[in-house]
């Protein structure tokens, strides 16, 4: 049991660290300017980071037990990672951009489809790249003991 919640909290940490590799591509090298320039008028003047660090726990917590577990038991390779964890970066982000476009007045088209895009190349490049550093670093059955 102790085996399996250290390998599950590995991965859990594997999965962090690539994540935030590729979101840091993105808040620095594009979000920022975007968001300024679309929805400026709707941001905060700092980010609230519990609400941002309880979204990232959850979202990560998603991507290992919808993805990444599923991948690492059944010997899925590195595609189908990407291409499941592109879907769930699609519906997750979809969610909240499609809802968004129903419900708020001034909410851009281009912010929606840009933020769709973002949440399918991020988890799907997540999913796969903490897959690979998985397979290749650590025993990868979770629930072996």
């Amino acid at each position: 049991m102790k085996s399996r919640i250290s390998k599950l909290a590995w991965i859990y940490g594997i999965t962090t660290v690539v994540f935030f590799i590729i979101d840091l591509i993105w808040i620095v090298g594009v979000a920022k300017n975007f968001y300024a320039t679309t929805i400026g008028h709707m941001l905060r003047d700092s980010v609230y980071w519990p609400a941002a660090l309880v979204f990232y726990c959850l979202y990560i917590g998603g991507i290992v037990v919808f993805v990444l577990i599923p991948a690492l038991n059944n010997g899925f390779g590195i595609r189908r990672a990407a291409l499941m964890g592109g879907l769930l970066g699609l519906f997750a982000y979809g969610t909240f951009e499609l809802t968004a476009l129903a419900l708020l007045a001034d909410w851009p088209l281009i912010v929606a489809a840009v933020d769709m895009l973002w949440g399918t190349l991020l988890t799907a490049g997540t999913a796969s790249g903490a897959l690979w550093v998985a397979r290749t670093f650590l025993e990868t059955d979770p629930q072996s003991d």
